[in-house]
């Protein structure tokens, strides 16, 4: 691997946090930045954020990540312990779909995958080199469900993807071993269980599903069961838990409904007493090319920067 920092996200996640990554850690706990910590990512989508600080803190203990998607954390598993595998069955999908010179044949090809992927019952190493394969072909890098939990996302007519980036994958795979990093599947409240009896210090990084900006800006779905202000509560309150019985450092990371909506204080009130700040962000995964561009998100953390 040449460069440094050459572990990055395998796939493409709605709402990923590649490009505000420089502002969210100048927005770290000081105190961590040489303590020995535990660092947990109760939705870790594409694992930006995960494979970032990785990278550049040494002095993390142990990480736990979680995601109720559990394509996704099979994923990651496959990824972790068997990269040559995952490898070899993308690189045939990806020679396969490059061999096809018209796009309605690369259509064809993506729609039986697609059915491949939702109806049979392949083992996890060919089902993650089919999530991934559909990910770097589908219409705009999107994954969504519909309401029988089958991805339906379009087919996205590019010709030449990067669908096998093996360099990518063995980073990856290198830091999450490195650091045995522990993967689980389910509600962001069960990550607690993994550290309520931590001694060292803990910080926790939330990126939820956003909370809709305006009536037409509604993609939180990623699975069938979505993510609304009931569960937006439950994570608030979930957040307190950790400040007051814990005292666990924690970051969040959510729209900035406010911006758009000055009436819609939604999560100035549900965050009332924590620090609250707002960040530049670029958004591109709406399918409207109007409404992609700079928008502030909001950035909630339980601690002074010191």
């Amino acid at each position: 691997m040449n460069n440094q920092y050459s572990a990055r996200p395998f796939i493409k996640w709605a709402g990923g946090k590649g490009q505000l990554l420089p502002q969210l850690l100048s927005a770290f706990p000081n105190k961590l930045r040489d303590d020995c910590f535990t660092y947990v990512e109760p939705f870790v989508g594409g694992g930006a954020m995960l494979f970032f600080l990785l990278q550049r803190f040494p002095n993390i203990k142990r990480a736990i990540i979680n995601d109720v998607n559990s394509h996704l954390t099979d994923a990651y598993n496959v990824v972790k312990s068997s990269p040559d595998a995952l490898i070899d069955n993308l690189k045939g999908f990806e020679n396969e779909y490059k061999s096809l010179l018209k796009e309605e044949s690369r259509k064809e090809f993506y729609l039986m995958m697609r059915k491949r992927y939702n109806s049979s019952n392949p083992g996890i190493v060919e089902h993650t080199a089919l999530l991934i394969f559909l990910n770097k072909t589908c219409f705009n890098g999107l994954y969504r469900e519909n309401s029988k939990g089958e991805f339906n996302v379009p087919f996205g007519r590019y010709t030449k993807p990067i669908i096998c980036n093996e360099d990518v994958i063995y980073a990856d795979s290198m830091l999450l071993n490195k650091y045995d990093v522990q993967i689980m599947t389910g509600d962001f409240s069960m990550t607690l269980d993994s550290v309520k009896y931590e001694k060292d210090a803990v910080f926790f990084y939330f990126d939820p599903p956003y909370r809709p900006i305006s009536s037409t800006s509604n993609f939180n779905t990623y699975v069938k069961d979505g993510f609304d202000d009931n569960k937006q509560c439950e994570l608030a309150s979930f957040c307190h838990q950790l400040s007051t019985k814990y005292n666990f450092y924690w970051m969040l990371s959510n729209s900035d409904c406010s911006a758009t909506n000055p009436q819609d204080m939604f999560f100035e009130e549900l965050y009332h007493g924590f620090n609250i700040i707002r960040v530049q962000a670029m958004r591109s995964i709406n399918s409207n090319a109007v409404k992609r561009g700079k928008l502030t998100e909001l950035l909630v953390r339980n601690y002074q920067h010191q």
